[in-house]
């Protein structure tokens, strides 16, 4: 089975839900903020298992991207799994090496990003995320199921890609040299300072560049918008033409910010970065600088 593109759509995938070879993951969740008043916001991790145990597309298995896909002795809230301890994951909800798997959220967005970020961050090259998520699924009415597999184990081989995760001193680097372009995936009011999450700072990384990552969206379908209004907009804040230049992204967990990184991957950029620490990590630490 051969598709070149990481989107894809829902006629695609109910065309192909029955190829062999294809493994299908729900990575349903929420991050819920809630205003604490006087520019502080507070924002909780969800999973959603709730809802895929109600209903779910056929063969999918359940993915939390709070704690299955986290670090859970890592200090940073929501830092990628170990390579041991994700391809344990993987291997136990039946996906290998040679599989084609499909990601989908409520509506395709940063958790499934996440996850094909984490994926291909491990060497796995054939993963794609669904185009409107849940969401769009079932608005058109294809087939789901309350029934949770029970696959055959497999085997997954990490195969880490250091160059695709950039840790505090390089966004610290590419701050101070411009070596990279730093892309800022939060909302407007955490770029400018005027909200301040949790402990951290307000304030961004010096020089960053600001982009949603909502942006990418359309507002009303759910969908990635078209090719050529998502060049506009990287233009407009910007992100450099030359595919060859290295873009660094970040926004509070390193979720938000696989968004435009997986844009700029379809889009044919090579030398991208997810600051997985983000402003999780850079906020909290005095040691690093801000700006406003």
């Amino acid at each position: 089975m051969e598709n070149s593109d990481p989107l894809v759509s829902t006629y695609w995938l109910e065309e192909h839900l029955d190829d062999p070879g294809i493994r299908l993951v729900d990575i349903r969740g929420y991050v819920k903020k809630r205003d604490l008043g006087d520019g502080r916001q507070e924002a909780e991790y969800l999973a959603a298992r709730e809802e895929y145990d109600q209903a779910h597309l056929p063969d999918a298995v359940y993915v939390d991207w709070t704690r299955d896909i986290t670090d859970p002795d890592d200090p940073v809230p929501a830092q990628i799994s170990p390579p041991d301890r994700f391809a344990a994951l993987m291997g136990s909800l039946g996906i290998g090496d040679d599989d084609h798997i499909v990601i989908y959220d409520h509506a395709g967005g940063q958790f499934a990003t996440r996850l094909w970020w984490v994926l291909t961050y491990y060497g796995h090259d054939e993963v794609s995320v669904l185009d409107g998520g849940w969401r769009k699924w079932t608005a058109e009415d294809r087939p789901t199921t309350a029934e949770v597999p029970n696959p055959e184990p497999s085997v997954f081989t990490p195969r880490q890609r250091p160059g695709w995760r950039a840790d505090a001193g390089a966004v610290l680097d590419a701050s101070r040299g411009g070596g990279a372009f730093i892309l800022d995936a939060r909302d407007e009011g955490q770029y400018t300072g005027a909200v301040a999450r949790g402990e951290g700072r307000p304030g961004r990384v010096p020089g960053a560049r600001h982009l949603h990552a909502d942006s990418f969206f359309d507002p009303e379908s759910g969908t990635f918008r078209p090719d050529e209004e998502l060049v506009a907009e990287l233009r407009e804040a910007g992100v450099p033409e030359d595919r060859e230049e290295p873009v660094i992204a970040y926004c509070n967990g390193g979720v938000a910010a696989t968004v435009p990184l997986f844009v700029l991957h379809r889009l044919g950029y090579k030398d991208l970065a997810n600051y997985d620490g983000s402003w999780n990590e850079w906020g909290i630490r005095e040691d690093l600088p801000t700006e406003r």
